[in-house]
């Protein structure tokens, strides 16, 4: 354990906004191994009884925390661990979750491969129900990085040897957290959240997966542990619609992160199918010409530019105070948002920006991408 960072590193539950009781992280020490050639799944790293060396994630191998610091190009990088589920995971569905890899990724369990994932900065998830046994699992994990191939958007990794101008330390393979997570044969999938302050409601859309015959969902929100309202709606096919009035309504603004918590709950025959928590801020974003109005009133941006780089773990906090901190500071300097260049940040950047009342500008990592080339469509359509 290094100083600052906790015993396991970046323990916290890694995506505020669709937050799950039944997880288990997987952060800390991996095996670890350099493919040079990216060569390993003809070399039989996959089935290899024990990798090379050993790598501390969700960190990168450029990455002091990594354990690693090995900054030179990595054509492709390998990862391996086990891990046992706890008893109360028996009998459900089972899926592991990656805050982000950069940039080609695929996972195998017990040998067997779950999944392939393109793109560097966004999450996604396998279920792996099938591939598991009782007892100790294997999980591999191989990530191409092709950074100078010139088929792959790289933001300010830099595309030399040498940092030079204002492009930086390169990011390879892992670099947010990994989890897995259990559910019943139905659950809530996804939930997107659109909030109106002009009309103070919030829209709710579930996608639901599994047996959806005969499941309802509700949605109750709470402003600061004090109830607000409750509603329910049966199932449409794979979807739940819900639309939420907020009868006392308190506006998120800049300076102000006024969040509802909002608890959502599937039932089929008054019987908990599947639960999950998530938040919402009240608020309405227009343009008036050059003016940019928060709940009808215009809003002087005065933006930092944040590259999100860190010195010791590259593209990746040390800890969830890291992240807080930098807008902790940004605020005390006059600041009141950020435009986030050339990177993704983490959900949990965006959650303490969402508590604290800071704006925020969000950009892909379209450096390294010309968009004459036929190939960015899908590789952005990928992410």
């Amino acid at each position: 354990c290094w100083a600052g960072v906790q015993a396991q590193p970046r323990a916290e539950y890694p995506r505020p906004q669709f937050v799950r009781d039944g997880w288990m992280n997987l952060n800390g020490q991996w095996q670890f191994e350099i493919d040079h050639g990216a060569s390993g799944r003809a070399r039989g790293l996959v089935e290899k009884e024990k990798l090379d060396g050993e790598i501390t994630v969700p960190f990168c191998p450029e990455s002091k925390l990594s354990g690693v610091a090995y900054v030179d190009f990595m054509a492709a990088v390998w990862y391996k661990r086990t891990f046992t589920l706890p008893r109360e995971a028996a009998g459900k569905r089972v899926f592991i979750n990656f805050g982000a890899v950069d940039y080609a990724c695929e996972v195998w369990i017990n040998g067997t491969s779950v999944g392939t994932h393109r793109g560097g900065y966004v999450g996604f998830q396998f279920e792996i129900t099938s591939a598991l046994h009782e007892g100790e699992n294997t999980v591999v994990v191989c990530a191409d990085d092709d950074l100078r191939g010139g088929r792959q958007p790289y933001g300010k990794q830099c595309s030399d040897y040498h940092s030079r101008g204002c492009s930086y330390t390169r990011t390879t393979g892992i670099w947010q957290t990994v989890w897995l997570e259990w559910t019943n044969e139905t659950r809530i999938k996804n939930v997107r959240l659109t909030p109106d302050a002009v009309n103070n409601s919030v829209l709710i859309e579930a996608e639901l997966d599994g047996d959806v015959k005969g499941v309802s969902l509700s949605a109750r929100a709470s402003f600061e542990g004090e109830y607000e309202t409750e509603l329910e709606a049966d199932a449409c096919g794979n979807a739940a619609r819900l639309l939420m009035l907020i009868e006392n309504p308190h506006y998120w603004n800049v300076g102000e992160g006024n969040l509802y918590d909002l608890q959502l709950t599937l039932r089929r025959d008054g019987e908990i199918v599947d639960e999950m928590k998530s938040y919402f801020g009240l608020r309405t974003i227009s343009f008036d010409g050059m003016k940019c109005l928060i709940n009808g009133r215009s809003v002087f941006q005065r933006l930092i530019l944040d590259q999100g780089f860190y010195p010791d773990g590259i593209y990746t906090a040390p800890t969830d105070d890291a992240l807080k901190g930098d807008i902790e500071r940004s605020l005390a300097m006059g600041f009141n948002g950020a435009r986030l260049h050339q990177k993704v940040f983490e959900p949990r950047f965006l959650y303490w920006a969402d508590r604290l009342g800071y704006l925020c500008w969000g950009e892909m990592a379209s450096w390294g991408a010309d968009p004459k080339d036929g190939w960015i469509l899908p590789a952005f359509l990928d992410e």
